[in-house]
């Protein structure tokens, strides 16, 4: 990174704005997390992967102890009051100290989750790595021969969890277990492992070297396997599944940017359960007349409806969905600079989650914003599904806005624009974008909009059981499912399969993603309610004059914000 970029250059003459102290922040987490390097596409990390260990994991916590010292003197000087600076320190205090209060919990010592680990980080990189030269490939195997030490250093972790009482749910480690041994060729459809597989991508004068590096890799992923199994698995049977109250607070603070009233959360999921019920079933009458639920008319769509046949034709019809999407949005209702426009569509690896993912672009824009398909091994995929899917993860949703961040990083701060962001914020915006195509018409028919309305109902599902079974809260007395009872996972599993339009495997990897990221899962729909409280704030404040095309720029332009403040901000454009 050059020095114009690169605040730590100036940092020993001049004292740093809160905008500065938050970009050298960024350079600082890149020496430390090189995994983030790689994301906003920082060369020198490409061959290399961080310390997970617990002094790992301490040294990012001292960083962030650093960068709050100096931000506080940063906020004394003259000018840090403007409303760029302002924006900028808060949430970068904001962030760091949700952090702060997740790591000195030890909760980086009991990291087990089916999407998010320190073992998912470490093959999920690889898959956005540069791979055009031999000097990429020839990264990417230090990468994988870095693997061992990375995963030796995520076991320490774990080892220093259970010696302090600090289990992963049983339901987690079993779950990632699973995942492991498909990775390295030991799943149900046996194979290569996926590193082998990956690395058989490169040229062929790297060729043994990635395999010796890939076989590395492999067998460090299969002692990790092994150990979870045989080690730590006995160690914490019969632990807790669900975190509690005060657990489930602090991760909700990290991942919405606010301390939620969680009560009003949960009957706020409720009342829209219900509003979104009597729309499903109306829209189901048109596609089903006589069904007995909504759920009855989509299984009917999963063999009778309009479909795409084959892995690389679903490629492509996403890609060409997101590109018409573009073509009608541009220049209407959004204004796009040429590198947002581009996004691709790619087939998430193997062993992966049931949900589909975006990954951002780097921030010099040579990796395009991405779009990734879990396939789960079918090869037909109903169209109801996919169309709001793609809203969502695509185009309007999560490429727009973390693409367009990317184009004003040097206009805001890097901090803002990627490791500041907000999980609620960007989920959010995701599901209102789904909301804004279907207020536009591109939901033509009632196996789309039927599709979409099943998709936010998902959303209002997450609300009820993730705060109702992490908090053991009483379903309420005008439920149609077990009005009177505690919520338990396994009650939730039931309730989720019965009113969501997902097959049974997606709805057991949804279970367990909840369980292991707790207060995640409702930023979607919590998220969604912010975006549309502040866009209907600014049309009151305009009136007439309102400009819902220029208040989506203005909207997508401003960087990662908490909830709170995100209804501030987008109120007063």
């Amino acid at each position: 990174m050059s020095d114009a970029k690169n605040p730590k250059s100036t940092a020993a003459t001049a004292p740093l704005t809160p905008r500065e102290v938050a970009d050298s922040y960024v350079d600082a987490l890149v020496e430390l997390d090189p995994i983030t390097g790689t994301y906003l596409g920082v060369p020198e990390s490409h061959s290399r992967l961080p310390d997970f260990s617990p002094s790992g994991q301490e040294a990012l916590a001292r960083l962030n102890r650093d960068t709050l010292l100096r931000l506080a003197e940063a906020e004394a000087l003259p000018g840090a009051d403007s409303d760029a600076e302002r924006r900028c320190a808060r949430l970068l205090r904001e962030r760091l100290t949700a952090e702060l209060a997740v790591h000195d919990a030890g909760e980086g010592l009991r990291m087990v989750s089916n999407l998010n680990s320190p073992a998912h980080s470490v093959r999920g990189i690889l898959t956005v790595m540069p791979s055009e030269t031999e000097a990429d490939w020839a990264a990417v195997a230090r990468r994988l021969r870095a693997v061992p030490a990375a995963l030796e250093g995520y076991r320490a972790s774990l080892e220093s969890g259970l010696a302090k009482h600090l289990p992963a749910g049983p339901r987690q480690v079993s779950t990632v277990i699973g995942q492991l041994g498909e990775w390295i060729g030991e799943g149900p459809g046996g194979g290569v492992s996926w590193f082998a597989d990956f690395a058989a991508q490169g040229p062929e004068a790297a060729r043994d070297e990635l395999a010796g590096a890939a076989n590395e890799a492999t067998g460090a992923v299969r002692a990790l396997r092994d150990w979870l199994r045989d080690v730590y698995a006995p160690g914490i049977e019969g632990a807790p599944e669900t975190v509690g109250r005060d657990r489930y607070a602090r991760w909700s603070r990290y991942w919405n940017g606010t301390d939620l009233d969680l009560e009003e959360a949960y009957a706020y999921g409720w009342a829209e359960f219900h509003r979104l019920l009597a729309e499903m079933r109306a829209e189901a009458e048109q596609i089903l007349p006589g069904a007995d639920t909504p759920w009855d008319a989509l299984r009917h769509l999963d063999t009778h409806g309009q479909a795409i046949e084959g892995v690389d034709a679903v490629v492509g019809w996403l890609q060409s969905l997101m590109d018409e999407a573009i073509d009608k949005l541009d220049g209407t209702h959004f204004e796009l600079a040429e590198p947002v426009r581009r996004v691709e569509s790619r087939i998430a690896p193997p062993g992966s989650a049931a949900a589909p993912y975006y990954t951002q672009p780097s921030l010099d824009f040579s990796r395009p914003g991405r779009t990734w398909l879990p396939t789960m091994g079918e090869t037909r995929f109903p169209v109801y599904d996919l169309v709001t899917t793609w809203y969502h993860e695509g185009v309007p949703g999560h490429h727009l806005q973390l693409a367009q961040w990317v184009h004003v990083a040097d206009q805001l701060s890097r901090y803002q624009t990627t490791v500041g962001m907000v999980s609620a914020n960007a989920e959010g915006w995701a599901l209102y974008a789904e909301r804004l195509m279907d207020e536009l018409g591109f939901l033509s028919d009632s196996e789309r909009r039927l599709g979409y309305l099943d998709a936010q109902m998902m959303r209002s599902l997450r609300v009820i059981v993730d705060i109702g079974m992490h908090l053991e809260l009483e379903i309420p007395a005008d439920s149609p499912f077990h009005p009177g009872e505690r919520w338990t996972p396994e009650l939730a599993q039931e309730f989720y399969g019965m009113h969501c339009g997902r097959p049974a495997d997606f709805v057991e990897s949804e279970m367990v993603r909840y369980l292991g990221m707790p207060g995640q899962a409702i930023g979607y729909k919590l998220g969604e309610r912010a975006w549309l409280k502040g866009r209907e704030a600014a049309r009151a404040a305009h009136g007439d004059a309102f400009d819902a095309k220029a208040w989506h720029m203005a909207a997508l332009s401003q960087g990662s914000l908490g909830l709170d403040d995100l209804v501030a901000e987008l109120s007063a454009l």
